[in-house]
């Protein structure tokens, strides 16, 4: 069921694109339609987060975190995504948008964070071209350039997002960040429609395809992400929402009969083609480091989670990374328990050092040395023989 849970995840924020059209056909305005989805969805999350107790003890400095990056980041990505569905097509706007897991890990190499390789290069290639087909593609004379590159831009905003996001939290559990990101895109939106003047009067319609996209696209879609990966792992996650893009393109095609050109095919083939490149990498290191070591991957119960839903991408690759650097220094620890490096745990009473945090959440601890104090632990002993 977890592979069924991440596909109706990727379908219900590919149909994002669609529900927002249509709600634009109503009368809705894009500040009207931000503040409703963002009032919405952070009511229903932040209730999610309560029941689960997401957010019982949460550091305030992680709330000010998860609030910030809703209110700049991820607000500022929403508003360009939304502005260019104004401009220019769905299918277009979901193309464009779905190279930025490639610019994720551009971003993290130029930071140090990951390394440059032969398969990155190829990938960066292949988006890099299969952008500029889908752009080039639209010669019909109709291709608004300005939505073209809001819909760029949303990606390079999105790119940001994650890559400041997966340093600051990651002792965030991902339901209670969901709900804080969506609190503060909300009061943005709040204080920009209180300038503006938002105007709520619209057709009866318009509210049947708010409450959509609020509910189906970012509500129900996050929440099914979270029980999909819970039962598939992070890159798992990840590949099956390359499905995201391929729903967009087929549900503006059957609802407003939007067509891609050839050149435009091959640019969106040559895109999602870059993502499943990086993707399956990392899938497949994955599974070899955790061969190699002799342990299961943790459970994603196990791992700190880290989220920011997407439309935008949420949180599937900021929590491929986490999850993904947390399963590999849990097969490296094994690993290096082979080598010498690292001990397992002694099955004999007696005095040892405390094993160091980092590596007792693993089920190893450092070589046994002295005990500073030797008396101190007789009594253990005795009560353990």
């Amino acid at each position: 069921m977890g592979s069924v849970y991440c596909l109706l995840s990727a379908a219900g924020f590919g149909a994002m694109a669609v529900f927002g059209k249509l709600a634009f056909d109503a009368g809705v305005s894009v500040d009207a339609l931000l503040m409703t989805r963002f009032g919405l969805a952070g009511g229903l999350l932040l209730a999610a987060a309560f029941a689960r107790g997401s957010l019982r003890r949460l550091p305030a400095r992680a709330v000010l975190i998860g609030l910030a990056m809703g209110a700049i980041g991820y607000a500022a990505q929403a508003g360009l995504y939304f502005s260019a569905l104004t401009r220019i097509d769905a299918s277009l706007v979901a193309l464009i948008l779905y190279v930025y897991p490639v610019l994720v890990t551009v971003g993290a190499i130029v930071l140090g964070r990951e390394r440059a390789d032969r398969r990155r290069v190829w990938a960066l290639g292949l988006a890099l071209a299969g952008i500029g087909m889908v752009l080039g593609g639209a010669g019909t004379g109709r291709f608004d350039w300005v939505g073209g590159l809001l819909a760029l831009g949303a990606a390079f905003t999105y790119t940001g997002y994650i890559l400041v996001g997966d340093r600051l939290t990651s002792d965030v559990p991902a339901l209670a960040l969901a709900a804080l990101v969506c609190t503060g895109a909300f009061g943005t939106f709040v204080i920009t429609g209180a300038l503006r003047d938002v105007d709520l009067d619209f057709a009866p319609s318009g509210w049947w395809w708010l409450g959509a996209l609020a509910l189906v696209s970012t509500v129900g879609a996050i929440l099914l992400f979270f029980a999909g990966l819970a039962r598939v792992g992070p890159s798992k996650a990840a590949v099956l929402s390359i499905f995201e893009p391929v729903v967009t393109v087929a549900a503006a095609s059957a609802v407003f009969g939007e067509t891609l050109g050839p050149a435009q095919w091959l640019g969106g083939i040559l895109v999602l083609a870059a993502v499943s490149i990086g993707v399956g990498r990392s899938a497949r290191r994955d599974g070899r480091e955790a061969r190699q070591g002799g342990q299961q991957l943790p459970s994603a119960e196990a791992r700190p989670p880290v989220a920011g839903p997407a439309d935008e991408r949420k949180l599937p690759v900021g929590l491929q990374h986490r999850d993904r650097d947390h399963a590999t220094v849990t097969a490296r620890a094994a690993t290096h328990a082979g080598r010498g490096h690292l001990q397992p745990a002694p099955r004999r009473s007696g005095p040892t050092r405390t094993p160091p945090r980092r590596y007792a959440a693993f089920g190893w601890r450092s070589r046994p040395g002295p005990a500073s104090r030797p008396g101190r632990w007789r009594s253990a002993r005795r009560s353990r023989s």
